[in-house]
């Protein structure tokens, strides 16, 4: 009975070292399910936001800066709703409510870019200017024509809701 104690207490020892001296790259990791934490969710990159303008909603992908950071941080508290009216004939602007860090640099706007001016202004741009601004990011997938009817260019004064969802 001593010798089947001692060679059952072998082999278990042996079990265990064996299992203690496998390479970690061969296990298995657990399966996801989809779920991530709530940090996980609060430190993903997020690379997009949402102008809604006379219930048309645009998807806007975001240029990577501070101005931006700052912004995101504040739509994670809620939308933000002003007016922006026609200026220049190519551009609507209006007040964003808060002023965001800048760093303005020569730029040549096209139909479809989104810009902070002056720090507290967005500019939803249908034609072209070439100014000191910080881009904020860029309407995709629209025509000029097209945005021009979207952003109702030379009509006035239109309400506009960013948001990131």
């Amino acid at each position: 009975m001593k010798k089947f104690l001692a060679v059952l207490f072998i082999a278990a020892v042996m079990c265990f070292a064996a299992a203690g001296c496998s390479n970690p790259q061969e296990q298995t990791p657990p399966p996801e399910n989809g779920s991530g934490s709530s940090q996980e969710t609060d430190e993903k990159e997020i690379t997009e936001m949402y102008l809604t303008v006379n219930g048309n909603k645009l998807k806007v992908t975001l240029a990577e800066n501070q101005s931006v950071s700052a912004l995101v941080e504040i739509l994670k508290e809620g939308d933000i709703v002003y007016t922006a009216d026609d200026y220049g004939g190519f551009e609507k602007v209006g007040s964003l409510g808060h002023t965001l860090p800048r760093k303005d640099t020569e730029i040549t706007t096209k139909a479809g870019d989104v810009i902070l001016y002056s720090g507290n202004q967005i500019v939803l741009f249908y034609g072209s200017n070439s100014w000191q601004y910080t881009r904020l990011g860029k309407i995709e997938g629209y025509s000029v024509e097209e945005l021009r009817s979207l952003l109702c260019a030379g009509q006035g004064e239109v309400q506009v809701t960013i948001s990131l969802n």
